[in-house]
């Protein structure tokens, strides 16, 4: 193991709720932009002309940057920064913090 890296244990109540609150932010809010980019197109691109939609977006990019920075210096374990931020990127934060944990963890 490397030093770097973090083992900790989940019980399994902690693990299946971080895994349901995963699935909740891959299905729930990022359920709803997935269908909007591919099926509502038209709508999307107009609510991001709206300025409050591209400050809740930028928002979301620096909260990723900042936990990826954080990652790098102190990992969780195996699964580091860079995973993480392609989880963010393919499922949102609500998504990407819960999974990472549960992958980074072993069973309790």
């Amino acid at each position: 193991m490397n030093a770097n890296e973090r083992k900790f244990v989940l019980p399994p109540r902690a693990r299946a709720g971080l895994i349901a609150i995963a699935l909740f932010g891959l299905l729930g809010p990022n359920g709803v932009f997935i269908y909007y980019a591919l099926f509502r197109s038209s709508d999307l691109l107009t609510s991001l002309q709206n300025p409050v939609t591209i400050a809740f977006v930028a928002e979301a990019f620096v909260v990723m940057a900042l936990l990826a920075v954080f990652l790098a210096h102190r990992p969780l374990g195996k699964w580091g920064w860079k995973p993480f931020v392609v989880l963010s990127l393919l499922g949102g934060l609500g998504f990407s913090v819960p999974a990472l944990v549960v992958l980074n963890s072993e069973r309790g």
